[in-house]
């Protein structure tokens, strides 16, 4: 075989590899996004805390394992809090995220370029506003805490499946 013709070879086996990867990617990719599209719909999964983002101050990498439980029937809420407080409930030692609510409303809407936006509304915990959450279609998200007496905190990480 001339040195043209191994060159020739080699293109043809560079350009199935190359279509063979970008085909299997895309088909992982899809599959991705339907197994989160199932996650938010049926209201059945975990985002995991990694990086907390307080509104002042800089960021901090969360080292211990902090989530937020969205199951069809409760919301379960275990996120620390690093922020301003503008006023404190009387012999409060807990200054986290810390609640468990089974009286939420819960909406998620599709984005136009791929990924949700999901909003939680406690209706049964004092003192707490609403969970904003936005995921992207690889699982992906930030979540933004609104509570009615401290600044805003969000936080990075990714969502799974119950256990």
């Amino acid at each position: 075989m001339t040195m043209k013709g191994i060159k020739k070879q080699w293109c043809k086996i560079s350009a199935s590899l190359f279509f063979g990867v970008l085909i299997s990617g895309s088909l992982a990719a899809q599959n991705n996004d339907s197994t989160i599209k199932i996650l938010v719909e049926g209201r059945q999964f975990i985002f995991h805390a990694q990086t907390a983002l307080p509104s002042t101050g800089s960021s901090r990498q969360l080292t211990s394992e902090y989530d937020l439980k969205v199951l069809k029937d409760s919301l379960i809420s275990y996120l620390p809090y690093f922020g301003r407080a503008y006023s404190a409930g009387y012999g409060a030692t807990d200054g986290g995220l810390n609640f468990t609510s089974t009286k939420f409303d819960y909406k998620a809407s599709r984005r136009k370029k791929g990924g949700w936006d999901i909003s939680i509304k406690p209706s049964d915990v004092r003192d707490f506003r609403e969970y904003s959450l936005s995921v992207s279609d690889n699982g992906y998200g930030t979540l933004r805490a609104l509570t009615n007496n401290r600044q805003p905190i969000s936080f990075s990480g990714y969502i799974s499946p119950r256990k």
